[in-house]
């Protein structure tokens, strides 16, 4: 019960930790397209349009990029499971033997591992099998759609900083406001990334900072080629 419990409690912090990293990115690179713009030109327009469609265009990337991703792992996983089916139907007892020196590596007694085999195995010997040695629940396959949609949430959440800033903050105020307000975004995300990790805060936070500030830095210069 406390080893599913462990698990548990380490799924979500996967999963916060996912969406953290997905708003990061999401505040990162459309920081760095409106900044970039900005440094061509003021008309609030441009910046405007400039920046929704980063937003757009960034948030189905990542959405896109990991439902491909979590789909070609999820065909992997049922891969392995109908190749472990396979393995169970043509050689039950050496797939006992096989699960019980998988636990007796583990630290069983070669007894006490073969004991183990067996009896989980004559409850389900495919769980049994998937677990153990694939790291696979052949009941609970990883979902691409979910991944997708948290994907594309968690960069629009951070995204949206950036955009609002550079649409709202009138004239000059526009460009400096805005990096003022990425900058101290990343921080916070580069704490909580570090906190959720387990990581030493500061130097996660001087990489974020640092990194965000040299996107804006070299967009913006990128942009004052064009400026008109």
């Amino acid at each position: 019960m406390e080893e599913q419990v462990t698990s548990g409690m380490n799924q979500k912090l996967n999963v916060l930790r996912a969406g953290v990293l997905g708003a990061n990115d999401g505040i990162v690179s459309t920081a760095g397209i409106v900044i970039g713009v900005a440094g061509a030109t003021t008309n609030t327009l441009t910046l405007v349009i400039s920046g929704l469609a980063g937003l757009v265009s960034g948030a189905l990337s990542m959405g896109g990029g990991e439902y491909v991703s979590v789909s070609t792992q999820k065909d992997s996983e049922k891969a392995v499971i109908a190749r472990e089916q396979a393995e169970l139907k043509d050689d039950y007892e050496g797939e006992i033997s096989e699960l019980a020196k998988i636990y007796e590596n583990n630290g069983l007694s070669e007894e006490l591992a073969k004991k183990v085999a067996v009896e989980l195995m004559s409850k389900d010997a495919l769980k049994a099998h998937a677990d153990a040695e694939l790291g696979v629940n052949p009941a609970d396959y990883v979902n691409p759609w979910h991944a997708a949609f948290s994907s594309m949430i968690s960069f629009t959440i951070g995204a949206i900083l950036p955009f609002l800033c550079i649409a709202l903050i009138p004239g000059s105020f526009r460009v400096p406001f805005t990096v003022i307000a990425v900058l101290i975004a990343l921080a916070l995300t580069g704490l909580i990334s570090a906190k959720l990790g387990g990581a030493p805060r500061w130097p996660a936070i001087a990489r974020n900072v640092l990194v965000g500030a040299l996107t804006m830095v070299v967009t913006y210069t990128v942009g004052q080629f064009f400026h008109a």
